[in-house]
């Protein structure tokens, strides 16, 4: 890519397909916005959801199962497993796998929604979307997917599963006939979290387990209400 490459930055200004399309061709870089209110506004979010859980003691897809399993309540020392659950229970998808560039375009696009701050999810989310796009690290998403109200949970259920280390990424480059695929937990991912634990770190960002609930359950959790 060359040096001077436009940028497109999140959570400033409304996205436009034309950016959308050079993000996916890699004639331009991806950065979250710094500004003081954005992150503000992020860290507000995630901290109503904080008050919620705290005052109310249920948030659906949270602490409670999803569409009829809504009644079903999920143990508090449960929380923390369901959205990995989630993740793999959605990781059904079948066909030939999205181009290169339409991940890319997923992932910019799915960046852009949360980037907007009214899902609850956390900055450490956004930074690792961004973080995901910007060294083209691309999860492998199948190109069919679940048939629903929402319709897009298997495909995104693949780039879930890159951010907590699991299933596979796609090569920056073409792969030669009956090469390895490329796993999420290979150095050049540098994605480590622990999944069974969900305790470590990715990389070199520190992410606790109230963070880590805020960045996935969240976040899946609200795919699951649209």
């Amino acid at each position: 890519m060359k040096a001077d490459a436009q940028r497109v930055t999140f959570g400033a200004e409304r996205l436009t397909i034309e950016q959308v399309v050079a993000l996916a061709h890699r004639q331009a870089l991806p950065e979250l916005n710094r500004q003081a209110d954005f992150r503000r506004r992020i860290q507000n979010g995630a901290d109503f959801l904080d008050r919620l859980l705290a005052e109310e003691g249920v948030i659906y897809g949270v602490t409670t199962g999803y569409g009829d399993s809504v009644t079903n309540a999920v143990p508090t020392e449960l929380v923390l497993e369901l959205p990995l659950h989630l993740t793999r229970f959605h990781g059904c998808g079948l066909g030939a796998n999205l181009s290169i560039e339409a991940g890319r375009a997923v992932l910019a696009t799915r960046l852009c929604s949360l980037a907007q701050g009214v899902s609850g999810v956390s900055l450490p989310l956004l930074e690792r979307l961004n973080w995901l796009l910007a060294q083209d690290i691309i999860p492998r998403i199948p190109e069919e997917g679940s048939v629903g109200a929402s319709g897009d949970l298997t495909p995104l259920s693949y780039v879930a599963a890159v951010l907590v280390g699991e299933r596979e990424r796609r090569p920056a480059e073409p792969e030669p006939p009956g090469a390895p695929r490329c796993s999420c937990r290979s150095g050049a991912a540098a994605a480590r979290w622990h999944a069974a634990g969900w305790h470590a770190a990715i990389g070199m960002l520190p992410v606790g387990m109230l963070q880590l609930r805020q960045c996935v359950a969240s976040w899946l959790s609200l795919w699951m209400a649209e």
